[in-house]
């Protein structure tokens, strides 16, 4: 299990990962558009999203940092633009944390399987916190 900082921008996050992967000797980093996922024709995607980085993540010194650009229309407040990312390949760790932090706070988004996780979920705690949950299996390398 870890917990990792995602980190939230408005339209430039990927000169923000260009950047940190520079100044801290990564190479060229892997960078994830929202136009390189697979499309659902329930929610199409509107063209100025399809640029915008989806997710983004580096390794630096040994800690995970994840990245993405706020989606068309999202809230940003610079300052609290970040969550806590928690990252385990015990499914019910995963369940067990987001049952406990959405009590007295708010679900974001259900857990549910999405295309890169078969258990995603998000929520802010009653501290005002926001949380994703994330299941891993080792099949996605992002």
């Amino acid at each position: 299990m870890s917990i990792n900082v995602y980190l939230n921008f408005q339209g430039n996050t990927r000169a923000v990962v260009e950047y940190y992967a520079e100044v801290f000797n990564l190479g060229t980093p892997n960078i994830m558009a929202f136009g390189d996922v697979p499309p659902d024709p329930n929610y199409p995607l509107p063209e100025e999203a399809k640029s915008l980085v989806m997710h983004a993540r580096l390794e630096i010194s040994g800690s995970v940092v994840m990245f993405s650009d706020t989606f068309p229309g999202m809230p940003f407040t610079p300052g609290n633009n970040f969550s806590l990312s928690l990252v385990s390949t015990d499914l019910e760790e995963v369940k067990a944390a987001f049952h406990k932090l959405k009590e007295g706070g708010s679900v974001t988004m259900e857990l549910q399987e999405t295309f890169w996780s078969k258990c995603y979920g998000s929520v802010v705690d009653k501290f005002g916190i926001a949380w994703q949950f994330n299941y891993d299996t080792g099949e996605m390398a992002m």
